[in-house]
């Protein structure tokens, strides 16, 4: 049965440690569904703050000082652009025509960077080849950069999705060497019931 906040998304700010009120709330509202995001302020708790968010398993962890416009204003934004590459998806796998959904940008190692974040837990099954030979294949590209990678590729509703880095030469390289060359075959797989 979906809990009382399945859908919702929450932003939770004053986590400390595991004994802190803000924690408590954070791990009733996820137990019932909720996504969650978290702000630390300061290096010195991140760490805590981090370890913590992972047993919830949250899309976004990101430093923000409350007294700072700037800083609260930042991380709005960031979870805005989280709900939109969600309400995306969502808007593509609901269009009775779409075989394929790509998203460009936000796959490196940045903070950030959460595209495969939001996407990859809304994948029924992920292709772990392509985001492995899209590295070796950028490797020969631009050398050991190429780990920054976090391009992967999976199923959704039946649907194939990407999730490619942002360059044009990274964009190039996964049209013409991986994605063109066997989308149809991707699609047609990812409907075979048996």
């Amino acid at each position: 049965m979906p809990g009382r906040f399945e859908g919702k998304q929450a932003l939770v700010l004053g986590v400390a440690n595991r004994r802190s009120i803000a924690w408590a709330i954070a791990e009733r509202l996820a137990s019932e569904g909720a996504q969650l995001a978290f702000t630390y302020q300061g290096e010195r708790i991140e760490k805590n703050v981090r370890d913590l968010a992972a047993t919830v398993d949250t899309k976004l962890v990101t430093a923000c000082d409350v007294r700072s416009d700037d800083d609260l204003d930042r991380v709005f934004a960031e979870r805005v652009r989280l709900n939109d590459g969600a309400r995306i998806l969502d808007r593509a796998l609901a269009e009775a025509g779409t075989r394929a959904v790509v998203f460009t940008g936000g796959t490196g190692v940045a903070p950030r960077d959460v595209t495969p974040d939001v996407i990859a837990p809304r994948l029924e099954r992920e292709v772990p080849g392509f985001g492995e030979l899209f590295r070796q294949l950028s490797y020969a590209d631009i050398g050991s950069a190429a780990i920054l990678s976090r391009a992967l590729a999976g199923i959704a509703q039946g649907r194939i999705v990407f999730v490619l880095p942002g360059s044009r030469g990274a964009v190039r390289l996964a049209m013409e060497k991986l994605i063109l060359p066997e989308i149809g075959h991707l699609a047609a797989e990812a409907v075979k019931t048996r």
